[in-house]
């Protein structure tokens, strides 16, 4: 267990970059900034002295790793030394300064590590794009990096793994990706508060880039609805698909060939003006399948304006817990729950490391001089994940947050009691869309039930696959409670 500790940044970090290889479990420590190497004779702990003196915060919080051959290759963004400026007009504040991208090589035989690459501007208030994914390219023998969260030097970059040598590739801000194929694919996210605008590959053949913009999400969407604030999540790939998750769900398909499969949208727990969404973590492949991680209480903010304080009571509403979903085409499952986040995962022989943390990732004027989350590293074994009896839940739902958009995307698969139940304030009606995750997705039944107004009770019971909501018209009375057991 990691308590609070010093770490001057926004809120909490966690255990990210989270991977055992060849013998080693590796993971960064945020916000502390510290980088762990357990062998299963000794520990080290790196903290990032090659970019300076002083004490740090930071390291990474994305999940910038990837491994080849016996080294380890971890990135992210790191203050060195860490600057915070105290309380400035009614919050916290950190300096930029001293904040570093950074890219860094672990030897596993001579368990040494070294700096590949770092970027800086030395700016108070501005930051170069942080390192938020690592991509090997084998073909190349190079470090494909995709650099979205900062306000100068976004995009795709190349990096020589030996000389450092940084080569852009992509001038559209990136955050996250995977290799797919022969290409390395990651989301086009050139404005972040709305997210991801579509795909752009790169071809690690012939060299150049294909980029796949979605330029009416309604069109691609299982469920005939759009989704908003799509901010990016984490990609993996499976299934001869690339899959990208983000906030509202996922899009699958074949980015790089789209005359071949086109990307379709599957709603999932989409919960609009909220926190809860795949954010700051990881999907894992395992039993052939994917885990996926939907989180809680990814992001939060505490000390706003005046005017804009509704809005962040509303954005700080919990509506569940962090959900553990297993995929297998054409199913999606509900396998575990877990507090505020799960930051990164990876396997181990026969059980899956899990890091989590009870406290979100702040912003804004929510800067202090501490890591304010306690912070662990669960062990599950991964058949008792994987098979285990699905775990009860609840969501709540605010009609004042979800108005009239669409929302859910509730994987039912294996519960025996599925009931909605719904306050309404006034006459309305809600529609509810069942689809399944294959491949390609399919769309199987839609329904309109009648609300009146006070307490509704709906069995869902009919329904054993995925499933959305929409209320006709907005209701900021509402309240809708999903249960499952």
């Amino acid at each position: 267990m990691f308590k609070p500790t010093y770490g001057p940044e926004w809120g909490s970090g966690g255990v990210f970059g989270l991977t055992y290889y060849r013998g080693v479990v590796y993971y960064t420590l945020a916000m502390e900034g510290e980088a762990h190497f357990h062998h299963e004779d000794s520990e080290s702990i790196y903290r990032f002295e090659l970019l300076g003196n002083g004490p740090a915060s930071g390291g990474d919080t994305y999940n910038a790793v990837d491994y080849v051959d016996d080294k380890i290759y971890f990135g992210g963004w790191v203050h060195k030394p860490a600057i915070y400026k105290g309380r400035v007009n009614g919050g916290g504040e950190i300096d930029f300064r001293n904040k570093y991208s950074h890219i860094h090589e672990y030897d596993i035989a001579e368990r040494r590590v070294r700096l590949v690459w770092s970027d800086s501007i030395h700016h108070e208030y501005e930051w170069v794009g942080e390192v938020s994914q690592i991509v090997y390219d084998p073909l190349s023998d190079s470090l494909l990096v995709a650099r979205a969260d900062g306000m100068r030097n976004l995009g795709v970059y190349k990096i020589d793994r030996n000389t450092g040598r940084a080569e852009q590739v992509s001038s559209v801000p990136a955050l996250k990706g995977a290799l797919y194929q022969e290409y390395a694919c990651f989301d086009l996210q050139p404005d972040w508060k709305r997210g991801v605008d579509g795909v752009q590959c790169f071809d690690l053949v012939e060299k150049k880039l294909v980029k796949n913009y979605i330029e009416d999400w309604s069109k691609i969407s299982i469920d005939g609805y759009p989704v908003e604030r799509r901010g990016s999540g984490y990609a993996t790939t499976g299934y001869t698909r690339y899959w990208h998750f983000f906030r509202g769900g996922l899009i699958v398909g074949n980015p790089a060939e789209p005359d071949i499969e086109e990307l379709t949208f599957v709603r999932m727990f989409d919960f609009p003006g909220t926190p809860y969404a795949p954010h700051r973590s990881n999907a894992l492949p395992i039993g052939g399948g994917i885990l996926a991680v939907f989180n809680s209480y990814s992001h939060g903010y505490i000390h706003v304006a005046p005017e804009g304080r509704a809005r962040a009571r509303l954005f700080n509403t919990v509506v569940g817990p962090t959900t553990l979903v297993y995929i297998t085409p054409p199913v999606a499952r509900i396998v575990a729950t877990l507090g505020a986040r799960v930051t990164s995962m990876t396997k181990k022989g026969g059980s899956i490391l899990i890091g989590v943390s009870n406290t979100p990732n702040l912003g804004g004027k929510d800067a202090t001089p501490l890591e304010n989350g306690w912070r662990e590293i669960i062990e599950w074994r991964e058949d008792a994940l994987l098979n285990a009896p699905l775990p009860p839940v609840v969501f709540r739902v605010l009609g004042s947050a979800v108005l009239d958009q669409p929302f859910g995307g509730i994987p039912l698969t294996g519960y025996r009691v599925k009931t909605l139940r719904v306050f309404s304030s006034k006459s309305n009606a809600l529609r509810i869309a069942e689809y399944d995750i294959g491949l390609p997705p399919a769309r199987i039944e839609d329904d309109k039930v009648t609300l009146k107004e006070g307490w509704n009770r709906i069995d869902l019971s009919n329904y054993s696959n995925i499933v959305s909501f929409k209320l006709d018209t907005p209701d900021e009375k509402a309240l809708i409670y999903i249960n499952l057991e």
